[in-house]
């Protein structure tokens, strides 16, 4: 296939303009918050249990993944720099590497947003069972966990300028109380609690490796202002600078967070803990109040993530259907926001919801959720190998040759870490997630298919 007939055409650096009192860009606040909101959902609350049978040492794979993920972002930015249009990796893929790639790129994002949603819903009910005990009851567990999902898609159907501000409020109400512990248990550290560097049998680097297959996916979301370019206020600046302040930022929380943990919970209580920020707070102010707040952040945390991730759900299904290459009807927008995508999402993830509390087994809900952790690599991959692409093509109105060197160095570390994100979801989920992103194929077909009809009765 030619590059005149797959490279997707130029266009304006927002490609929706506000139509309405509800529709608003996100400036670089939103923008970074957004990207800072879904890198974090609720994982955070449990990673330094996660990673504490490991060691200490597990603070160091922390710090070489935090490394691949500025590389991935600044990445992105840059791809963003060049391609400032809505649906992020979608966008790069097929101005890359024609039609397919592209649908891959969106068809494989679509699903680990509207699954991860599912998950992120039942999480979050999980938390609420804390405060207010409705596990004994399958029906109020349903009803939150579907609660959960409806309430930001709602915000997202109001327009972009809800969206902007929910997601604000629910970071600052995220990361306040994170960082208060964050730093505030630094003043309580007591090194005698960390236990010891690589307690476990084994290389250290065995260890590293181990440690980082737990933390590969604390980064996932480093996309989100590029897959929202469209709505992003000057893009080509701004998405850029948003996707890295916006790593850095959550980077900063992660590794801050999990240090304070581990100096303020005794290594062994911290090993068998279900709660350790609940237990870091306990041992920092005293009480049996942690698990109460705890709870109270972790559901902050994910809402602020289902309301992000419902948008970007909507996002590459709107620039895939802009292009044919998606059903028709995932072109319509509203107040800024791809109203069908997000419908069709959140009834998708309200039906796996609703199927893992009534299935009666986890198995199937879990092999999915595992499967994401596939598909959210696929366009990362995609994205790093089409900033190679234009690299190495001499397409010199995509490259600054000032910088290619450097962007060089990055789109390689970033398509390493790409591909160690692949390793690290292990054989079953690679297995499991091959077959669900080759189920889009037919759907593809179908689509191009359909293209290709429409473009001859055209000519």
């Amino acid at each position: 296939m030619s590059t005149a007939t797959t490279t997707p055409r130029r266009e304006p650096a927002t490609d929706t303009p506000p139509a309405d009192r509800h529709s608003r860009r996100f400036g670089l606040p939103i923008a970074t918050a957004l990207v800072m909101g879904n890198i974090i959902g609720g994982g955070i609350f449990l990673l330094p249990a996660s990673v504490a049978p490991y060691g200490t040492v597990s603070l160091v794979a922390f710090g070489v993944l935090t490394l691949g993920a500025i590389a991935l972002a600044l990445v992105f930015g840059r791809l963003a720099h060049r391609l400032p249009q809505t649906g992020g990796p979608y966008v790069y893929a097929r101005a890359a590497f024609g039609d397919f790639a592209g649908f891959l790129a969106a068809w494989s994002y679509w699903i680990t947003a509207w699954v991860s949603n599912a998950a992120l819903a039942v999480a979050a009910v999980g938390y609420l069972d804390v405060i207010v005990p409705i596990h004994a009851s399958k029906p109020a567990t349903i009803a939150a966990a579907l609660a959960f999902q409806w309430l930001p898609a709602l915000a997202n159907l109001a327009g972009t300028r809800y969206v902007g501000a929910v997601q604000i409020v629910a970071t600052v109400l995220k990361f306040v109380p994170l960082i208060l512990v964050a730093v505030g248990g630094l003043f309580f550290f007591d090194s005698a609690n960390l236990g010891p560097f690589h307690p476990a049998e084994g290389s250290t680097l065995g260890a590293v490796s181990a440690s980082a297959a737990i933390l590969l996916f604390s980064y996932l979301g480093v996309e989100s202002a590029a897959v929202s370019a469209g709505e992003v206020r000057d893009p080509r600046r701004n998405v850029g600078r948003a996707t890295v302040l916006g790593t850095l930022g959550a980077a900063v929380v992660y590794l801050l967070g999990t240090l304070s943990v581990f100096g303020t919970v005794p290594h062994d209580k911290l090993v068998a803990s279900s709660a350790p920020f609940s237990d870091a707070v306990n041992a920092m102010f005293g009480g049996s109040w942690g698990g109460a707040a705890v709870a109270c952040m972790a559901m902050v945390s994910m809402l602020g993530a289902l309301n992000g991730w419902t948008l970007l759900s909507a996002q590459a299904p709107y620039a895939a259907a802009r292009d044919g290459l998606f059903p028709k009807a995932f072109t319509v927008k509203r107040r800024g926001v791809p109203t069908v995508g997000v419908l069709v999402t959140v009834v998708l993830a309200s039906l796996l919801t609703v199927y893992n509390y009534t299935a009666g087994t986890q198995g199937v809900f879990e092999i999915l959720v595992l499967v994401t952790t596939f598909t959210a690599t696929v366009p990362y991959l995609l994205s790093t190998a089409a900033q190679i692409y234009f690299l190495l093509s001499g397409q010199h109105e995509k490259v600054s040759r000032a910088r290619l060197a450097r962007d060089a160095v990055l789109a390689l570390a970033a398509f390493g870490f790409s591909l160690w994100l692949v390793a690290g979801s292990g054989y079953a989920a690679v297995y499991q997630g091959v077959l669900f992103l080759f189920a889009g194929v037919l759907v593809y077909a179908f689509m191009a298919a359909r293209k290709q009809r429409a473009a001859a009765s055209a000519g």
